[in-house]
Formats: C-alpha cells, structure tokens, sequence
C-alpha cells in the first residue's frame, strides 16, 4: 500500500506563497502522473496540477502562472509551490498519484488565504 503524506499549508495573506510538499513511500518514478486537487468549503473538488512521469506538466487555468509542480525524485516528493495567492484558493489540498490503474490520496493539507 502506497501512501502519500501532504505537508505545508497554513494560513497566509492575499498575495502570499506557499509550498506544498508530498512525500511518498515509494519511489515516485514507478507512478505515471501525479496530482494536487483541492477541494474548497461547499464545493467538489478540482484538478490543480498535474505531472506526468515524463516531466510534461498541466495546470488549472485558475493558477496557471502563479501554481508550479515539481518533483524531487531522490527525495521521492512532489511539490506545489503557489505565489499571489487568493482568498479563492482556500482549500484542503491532496496529493494524488497514479500507477495503472491504481491511484493513491493523501490527507490533505488546509491552505487558508486571509487577511
């Protein structure tokens, strides 16, 4: 069983940055793709990013320019690092990662955007 364990969010100001991180139990090569969702209070949750094994990248067109996914391989870890942030993307964040036909969630991590 894999699992995936989401760190870095927090409160932070209109504006701020955050970088999320996501550790896996196992090496992050053996996944196809892997993903941040986040779900919003009242709301279903949404795609963010994704990275794929072969370093292709794609983005919500909500963070497009201000969310990057990238990976540290040696450390088995994706990361979402996020800049100008909004009070819009106050969220629960989860990881997500994919190895076909198998996919594998984290916890999630709160990212709250406030002033």
């Amino acid at each position: 069983q894999v699992q995936l364990v989401e760190s870095g969010g927090g409160l932070v100001q209109p504006g701020g940055s955050l970088r999320l991180s996501c550790v896996a139990s196992r090496r992050i090569v053996t996944f196809t793709a892997m993903r941040w969702y986040r779900q919003a209070p009242g709301k279903q949750r949404e795609l963010v990013a994704t990275i794929f094994s072969g370093s292709t990248t794609n983005y919500a067109d909500s963070v497009k320019g201000r969310f990057t996914i990238s990976t540290d391989t040696a450390k088995n870890t994706v990361y979402l690092q996020m800049i100008s942030l909004k009070s819009e993307d106050t969220a629960v964040y989860y990881c997500q990662a994919s190895s076909f036909g198998s996919e594998f969630w984290g916890q999630g991590t709160r990212v709250t955007v406030s002033s």
